[in-house]
């Protein structure tokens, strides 16, 4: 059924969220090369229209559109990947959000255990460790063949989402499908570079400033990021993607976070620690969701509602703790 609607469209918007990281463009990238023969008219983009600059060297990279607005054309499907929730597309969404009422067919394709599924077909799998997974294995069972483009983006995804193999979600499964990739000639060099390796120097400073602000409140540690930030270090928001990973590391905490100050607000991404955390669920409080590992949601702008939600997060995840944390 997904693959009727899909390669049966004329006009086909392939879409992700806002602030997109490696699984969400390659979910994409890969989905757009499997359909080039089969779509007339296919229009990709993240929500926003931004992509980390690490990830131009995907195949088709070029193809995204970087500016929301100008998508004005009426699709007759949407494939939306890595999404838990339509709005979770952010600048697209409120561009258009008769389009995402359901009466244009969506293939809904994501690894989310938030996913509202809201799809007229759902490729959800939260078992899985990364949209690209999902994706992967559909091709599989479709017996579509995995060219080497196709197989470096599916590739890009498990190893941005699984931080190189290191997450509780990478199972045996995620170790074969890598192998498969490999053997479909996935350009793994390349892949390690850009996503582990090389960066610009704008993020190394954007790096610096927010590890310069960290503040440790246990079980929580933070920091942020802030238009001023930005623009001194002459950075995008999505280069500060990794930093949250890097804090949760941090001994004798529970829960990391980033905080993005954004017009409207702030957008916040957390990191648990301990298994019995699930941030996943405590960002349903506040209108988010994600993973139990990995989450995040949206605040009031002010730090009268980031005191505020950091008070209660510390409250929920004192009351969760039922393991000792590690100590430093």
């Amino acid at each position: 059924m997904a693959w009727e609607l899909l390669a049966g469209s004329r006009t086909l918007l392939i879409a992700t969220h806002a602030n997109p990281d490696a699984d969400a463009v390659a979910s994409v990238l890969a989905l757009r090369l499997v359909l080039a023969e089969h779509v007339q008219s296919a229009v990709c983009l993240t929500g926003d229209g931004l992509v980390p600059p690490n990830l131009e060297f995907l195949p088709g990279a070029e193809h995204l559109l970087r500016d929301p607005t100008s998508v004005t054309d009426l699709p007759d499907c949407i494939a939306l990947l890595d999404c838990a929730d339509p709005t979770r597309l952010g600048p697209l969404f409120r561009l258009h959000p008769a389009w995402f009422d359901g009466h244009i067919p969506i293939v809904n394709i994501d690894h989310h255990v938030t996913n509202t599924r809201y799809g007229s077909v759902d490729l959800v799998d939260p078992a899985s460790a990364a949209t690209t997974e999902v994706l992967a294995h559909w091709l599989e069972e479709l017996e579509q063949p995995i060219v080497p483009d196709v197989a470096t983006c599916l590739l890009t995804g498990l190893y941005s989402d699984t931080l190189s193999f290191q997450t509780t979600s990478t199972s045996a499964r995620v170790f074969e499908l890598a192998a498969r990739l490999l053997e479909a000639s996935a350009r793994q060099e390349d892949i390690v570079t850009h996503i582990f390796r090389s960066k610009p120097l704008s993020t190394v400073q954007l790096w610096g400033a927010a590890l310069g602000r960290v503040r440790y409140e246990p079980p929580l540690i933070w920091t942020e990021i802030t238009h001023r930030m930005l623009q001194e270090a002459g950075a995008s928001p999505v280069e500060g993607e990794g930093i949250v990973n890097f804090l949760v590391g941090t001994h004798g905490m529970a829960v990391a976070l980033l905080f993005y100050e954004q017009s409207e607000g702030w957008r916040v991404s957390l990191r648990s620690a301990v298994g019995s955390v699930d941030v996943a669920r405590l960002c349903q409080r506040y209108g988010g969701g994600g993973h139990s590992r990995a989450a995040g949601c949206r605040l009031p702008p002010g730090e009268a509602a980031r005191r505020s939600f950091l008070d209660d997060l510390a409250a929920q995840v004192n009351a969760l703790l039922s393991i000792e944390l590690p100590s430093g």
